[in-house]
């Protein structure tokens, strides 16, 4: 029986060919993520283009929040590969702006709603395929890191 998922968490994940990682969560959704582009945005994961360095992907052992390769002291959370993994398999370019947001900035679903002004059952709605993205989101999200920007 599936677990109901709050908050992303591993239940396993599988390093595939290609820098990819097969990621199965607690309420038995399975996604995959290509590394691929993390290595350009991220130098820390530099070690992680060794195919076989790769491979040794695992979950922690504190009840599945991170993946890690503790030979490398690399972890990731279960939340940022979920949001990341909906961003590169979003059906349309409004989905996937608003889950690279999120995932750029690392976002919650509460965060998001206040930054946008709508409600979280909205967000969690955007960010599971419930409800489309619609267009004037995708655009408010890009002004939303503008402002940002212009004020730091």
């Amino acid at each position: 029986m599936a677990s109901i998922m709050k908050r992303p968490r591993f239940k396993a994940v599988e390093a595939l060919a290609g820098h990819k990682l097969r990621m199965t969560f607690i309420d038995d959704s399975v996604m995959t993520v290509d590394f691929t582009p993390f290595f350009s945005e991220s130098p820390g994961l530099k070690p992680l283009r060794d195919p076989a360095r790769f491979a040794n992907a695992c979950i922690d052992e504190d009840a599945g929040w991170t993946v890690e390769w503790p030979e490398l002291d690399i972890q990731i959370g279960a939340d940022t590969l979920w949001l990341d993994a909906q961003a590169q398999n979003a059906p349309d370019e409004s989905t996937r702006i608003f889950a690279q947001w999120r995932a750029r900035n690392g976002l919650s679903l509460a965060q998001a709603a206040e930054a946008l002004g709508m409600t979280t059952r909205t967000m969690s709605a955007y960010g599971t395929g419930a409800r489309p993205v619609p267009r004037y989101i995708a655009l408010a999200v890009k002004g939303w890191e503008v402002e940002r920007r212009a004020a730091a």
